[in-house]
């Protein structure tokens, strides 16, 4: 089995792929299976997050790239800012991981596919389409996570964390 603990943020090209959904890139504790079939320990330090893009440096030297793979997903759409607003205050004050773009017909927030919250956002006027894409929610504005008044868990046992701020750059 190909041991897998380090990012790799070097040049070289990348010689194995590895495809994973949102759930599982969030692991640092993972036993998977590569592109190419081979089996694959993932030994991450705890709290780590992977994104599509990413490059994981295994331990017979070859480099890994993650690939983020399509899921079931609900993409929200509303008349206006203000209600897109509105439904990504209730997404998130429901700890609900969200990815937040837009295109041309404007912005959206897509979410995992969820029937009860479905109907929340469909009761808040939103128009809902749902599609398989790859997740990419957003990590967060604040490192290291956060915590809620009485909470009794710390960041080593609270587990991986959506809440980590990366830099774009």
């Amino acid at each position: 089995m190909l041991l897998i603990e380090h990012r790799y943020t070097g040049t070289d090209e990348s010689t194995k792929t590895l495809t994973l959904n949102f759930d599982h890139r969030t692991k640092s504790r993972l036993r998977t299976t590569l592109d190419s079939g081979e089996d694959a320990g993932l030994f991450l330090p705890r709290g780590t997050i992977l994104r599509g893009g990413d490059r994981l440096l295994a331990s017979d030297g070859d480099i890994v790239e993650v690939y983020s793979s399509p899921e079931s997903l609900i993409e929200v759409r509303c008349e206006n800012l203000l209600d897109l607003a509105r439904a990504a205050y209730h997404l998130g004050n429901r700890h609900v991981p969200v990815q937040v773009g837009g295109d041309m017909r404007g912005g959206w927030l897509r979410l995992a596919n969820d029937h009860v919250l479905a109907d929340m956002l469909t009761g808040l006027g939103c128009t809902l389409t749902r599609l398989d894409a790859p997740f990419e929610p957003e990590a967060g504005a604040y490192g290291g996570g956060h915590s809620h008044a009485g909470d009794d868990t710390s960041a080593d046992r609270r587990g991986p964390r959506i809440h980590e701020y990366r830099s774009p750059a």
